[in-house]
């Protein structure tokens, strides 16, 4: 489940950084409401909280941090469901709160019964 939260978050965060502003737009109307460093920005908190679910417990480098990922990830997720709330997006709104439940799930259980 981890590592599929990883990739979500991952190719989330590459279409955010990669691709226009105007692109985005077309398919996900939030973006319009944003500035295009601000979404460029979301979607380097999105990558980061991907590689931070998976490399410092890979590499066993600090993996006291994947846990800490997953809360940032349940920030970013809880943050996301509050703009499509405001846009009436209810499904979309719905899909953050399932990521913010798997994560919630991931921080629980690397800060206490199965941390590395």
């Amino acid at each position: 489940m981890q590592s599929l939260l990883a990739a979500a978050f991952l190719a989330v965060g590459a279409m955010k950084i990669f691709t226009d502003k105007k692109k985005l737009a077309s398919t996900f109307g939030w973006v319009e409401q944003f500035s295009d460093p601000a979404v460029k920005a979301i979607g380097a908190l999105d990558a980061l909280v991907g590689l931070g679910l998976i490399l410092p417990g890979a590499t066993d480098i600090a993996p006291v941090l994947v846990p800490w990922a997953a809360l940032g990830g349940i920030a970013l997720a809880g943050g996301g469901s509050v703009v499509h709330l405001r846009r009436s997006e209810t499904p979309l709104a719905a899909v953050n709160l399932i990521y913010i439940a798997l994560l919630a799930l991931v921080a629980w259980g690397r800060f206490g019964p199965y941390a590395f």
